[in-house]
């Protein structure tokens, strides 16, 4: 046969669902037909559409007229396995006592499986053909001798069945020899494994005994060795006595002789003290000589009668920390930078950016350095003052190169601040040499001062600038 028929059929849950059959129904039927029924499935439509198939083609009611029955009504509609879950005995129940339906479907199956249909009418069953469609054609087309074919294949599907129970009977069967193989050998594995356990226990526990008796004849040795050595030490402790007895004897003869040599030394020094007291007044009658031979020799060269003392020295010193002062105008006088300039050898700092940011900060860095330096030179030019101009060095990745010869341009190092390179630059100078500092920075005019410089606030700075260009 070109195709082989669904067959359809239902799970085992799915007789929940389905309306019980007709009572008297199944007596009528062959068993084939009625263990088919039973679960669930109908006797199978030719064209695919019976209870529990697949079917795509036309439904029942479209290929077999509008059922008459209202449950095939009813579930007409539905999908092909679920109205042969729902509906199943319901529909075998009308082939077995509708006459018509039944004509009307054996008609659809001679449409729809005219080789198998034609074989049935002639007797001759296909050999291709499924069992479960022979026997739904035999008895929806109701050949001669249908009762025998359904029985037929009634016979061969238990006999397939049983078939199939004894091939997984053996199959189960093999696979618990196997599991029973695969046990017997996994527990004789686990037995040579826990027999040589034991037997490395065994010998554990022998080499164990052995240590502990090893370990008993050393603690009796260590036992005998310390009697011994309680008895020699008894023994030293009475020999030591009897030794520091007799060494206290010659201890206090010793400090007999002691006492003696202690008295024989104080004589010899006091007779060393006569010795010296002579000597010593030699000395002084020869330094008397020496000096009054200085005496004479410093009348005859006429060098200076005396030397300075250390008073002096302090006092010195303490003059050369001085340095030059700076004060004596206020800090915003009209004319101190002019009065600060015009002391010799006056030295110049600036907080370069303070000076900077308090006249024209809105200007970017590189151009408020430029304008300050060009004040500068006119500033050294003018003055012939020494100038130094500090700025911070962590907002340029390179110090810049200047051109500038009056006026001196330092940038701090990395982890250091332009104020405390400012503040080294003050101590570094020698005592007495005048400092002015240009800054408005509270910290730096603290340091400064206390340094011994002079503060001038920024913006005097920047009038005089001003006045000046």
């Amino acid at each position: 046969m070109s195709a082989r028929p669904d067959t359809g059929g239902g799970t085992g849950d799915q007789g929940r669902d389905r309306a019980p059959d007709a009572p008297g129904r199944e007596e009528g039927r062959p068993r084939c037909l009625r263990r088919r029924a039973g679960n669930g499935c109908a006797v199978p439509c030719p064209n695919r559409c019976a209870p529990g198939s697949s079917s795509t083609g036309p439904t029942c009611s479209a290929a077999c007229g509008p059922p008459t029955s209202p449950v095939l009504r009813r579930v007409a509609r539905f999908e092909p396995r679920r109205r042969a879950r729902l509906a199943g005995p319901q529909i075998a129940a009308q082939l077995e006592n509708d006459h018509a339906f039944r004509g009307l479907v054996a008609a659809r199956v001679e449409q729809v499986w005219p080789e198998l249909a034609e074989g049935m009418r002639a007797g001759v069953v296909p050999p291709a053909a499924d069992p479960v469609a022979v026997a739904a054609s035999a008895y929806l087309l109701r050949p001669k001798g249908w009762p025998e074919i359904v029985e037929g294949v009634h016979e061969e599907l238990e006999r397939q069945t049983s078939a199939r129970e004894v091939d997984e009977a053996a199959e189960a069967l093999d696979d618990v020899r196997r599991r029973l193989e695969e046990t017997q050998q996994g527990h004789q594995a686990e037995l040579e494994r826990l027999r040589g356990q034991i037997g490395a226990q065994r010998t554990e526990i022998a080499e164990l005994r052995r240590k502990v008796h090893n370990e008993r004849q050393r603690a009796r040795k260590a036992v005998a060795e310390a009697e011994r050595a309680v008895s020699e030490t008894a023994d030293r402790r009475h020999e030591n006595e009897s030794q520091v007895g007799a060494l206290e004897v010659e201890n206090r003869r010793l400090r007999s002789r002691l006492a003696d040599a202690e008295a024989q030394v104080e004589n010899a020094r006091r007779a060393v003290r006569t010795g010296r007291n002579a000597d010593e007044a030699r000395l002084r009658v020869l330094l008397d000589v020496l000096v009054d031979a200085s005496h004479g020799l410093r009348r005859e060269l006429a060098l200076p009668t005396s030397l300075d003392s250390p008073a002096d020295l302090v006092a010195e010193a303490q003059e050369e920390h001085r340095r030059v002062s700076l004060g004596g105008l206020p800090d915003d006088a009209p004319g101190l930078l002019e009065h600060l300039l015009t002391v010799p050898r006056v030295h110049l700092l600036l907080d370069g950016y303070n000076v900077t940011k308090t006249g024209y900060g809105t200007l970017p860095l590189a151009d408020q350095r430029t304008r300050l330096l060009t004040s500068l030179e006119g500033l050294a030019s003018r003055t012939k003052a020494e100038i130094t101009c500090v700025f911070d060095g962590a907002d340029v990745e390179a110090p810049p190169v200047t051109t500038s010869r009056r006026v001196r341009v330092l940038f701090s190092a990395p982890g250091e601040t332009a104020d405390a390179l400012i503040v080294r630059l003050v101590r570094a100078e020698p005592p007495g040499r005048p400092i002015a500092v240009v800054t408005s920075d509270k910290e730096i005019v603290t340091a400064v001062r206390r340094a011994g410089a002079r503060a001038v606030p920024s913006v005097v700075f920047l009038r005089h600038l001003e006045a000046h260009s």
